[in-house]
Formats: C-alpha cells, sequence, structure tokens
C-alpha cells in the first residue's frame, strides 16, 4: 500500500504557547480549507469559534460549506496557536479520513517541532491515535480526557493535555468539546 507525506508545513508562530496536534490531515477531496481541521464535518473550528466568540460558525465563510482560512491563521497568529500533526508519512488502509484505518509510518520529531516554539508550554492532542503517538514516543504517561499530566522534553517540563476528538464520529456534542477545551484558554 502507498504511504502518503503531510501536505502542510507545521504552523508555528515564534510566540506560540501552545502546541495542538492531531493525527493527519483527511484526503485532500475531504478539505474546504488548505491548513489544519480542514474537513468541514469537523468542529475543531466551532470549537474555536464558541470558545472566543460565543459563535460556532465564527470561521465558516457565510452560505459556502469551507472554513476562512486566513481568519484561521490570524485567529492562532492572535492567540499563540501552533499546529501540526504526530503523523509525517501515514498509510491509509481503508479509503477514509478514520484514525481507525491510519497507520503511522514515520512519527513527527516532537522535541524538534517544540525547539523552534520556545514559549510553548502545553502539548495538546486532538484524538486517540495522536494520544498513542506521543505516549509512545515519550514512554510517558495518558492525560485523563479534558486534563493534563506533566511531560519532560529534554530540559523542559510542559502541560500535556489530551483533548476529545472534534470529529463528529467522536459521540459527545459540541458543546461538551468546547467545555472540555476551554480548560485549556483558562
Amino acid at each position: 500500500m502507498p504511504t502518503e507525506l503531510h501536505p502542510f508545513s507545521p504552523f508555528l508562530p515564534a510566540d506560540a504557547r501552545i502546541l495542538f496536534l492531531g493525527s493527519f490531515p483527511p484526503q485532500e477531496k475531504r478539505w474546504s480549507m488548505e491548513f489544519y481541521y480542514p474537513n468541514w464535518t469537523n468542529d475543531f473550528w466551532r470549537v474555536m469559534g464558541l470558545l472566543f466568540h460565543d459563535d460556532r460558525e465564527w470561521f465558516a465563510v457565510a452560505g459556502e460549506k469551507r472554513f476562512d482560512v486566513d481568519k484561521v491563521k490570524a485567529f492562532c497568529r492572535e492567540q499563540h496557536l501552533a499546529l501540526y500533526d504526530t503523523a509525517c508519512e501515514v498509510r491509509r488502509l481503508q479509503d477514509n479520513a478514520s484514525d481507525k484505518f491510519l497507520e503511522v509510518v514515520t512519527p513527527t520529531d516532537i522535541p524538534a517541532l517544540l525547539e523552534r516554539i520556545p514559549r510553548c508550554n502545553a502539548l495538546v492532542t486532538t484524538g486517540q491515535k495522536a494520544t498513542d503517538v506521543i505516549v509512545e514516543t515519550f514512554r510517558c504517561t495518558q492525560p485523563p480526557m479534558g486534563g493534563s499530566t506533566p511531560l519532560q522534553v529534554g530540559t523542559r517540563t510542559i502541560s500535556f493535555w489530551r483533548m476529545p476528538s472534534t470529529s463528529r464520529a467522536y459521540p459527545l456534542p459540541l458543546e461538551k468539546k468546547a467545555e472540555a477545551y476551554r480548560a485549556l484558554f483558562v
């Protein structure tokens, strides 16, 4: 089976304080924009809209099924958010976006990412596959859902947060997902 390389460069604003890590982008045919969490049916940007603007559609382009990539990137810079994924190369075992059928061929070098964002004090996984990769990479304890544990990365100790997946396949209402994510920004 063929492998896929990550289609995006890491989004690492120099002053980033939180690094969000998913598993890997869906296939391009599912993108509504060329950026992280591009699938229109993924609620990551709706969660951020609810938390910061009390509007789940804050990042949506009115009348279209896509997110406003410029608005999303500006928001990430303003809020000091970095984004990438825990895999640089994967193999899809089925023709879908499910993490269940995603084989990580080459995991991301997380310490190298963190070196590029020295102010980052929180690493956040947005799904179980991403969490599993971090736990395996660092041989650390998995945080409780919606919670964190300390993670030693070189000489730095950062908070490792495990958040619920923003995929609609994850059976939790959007508002409950937003409440879990709110803890990151308190």
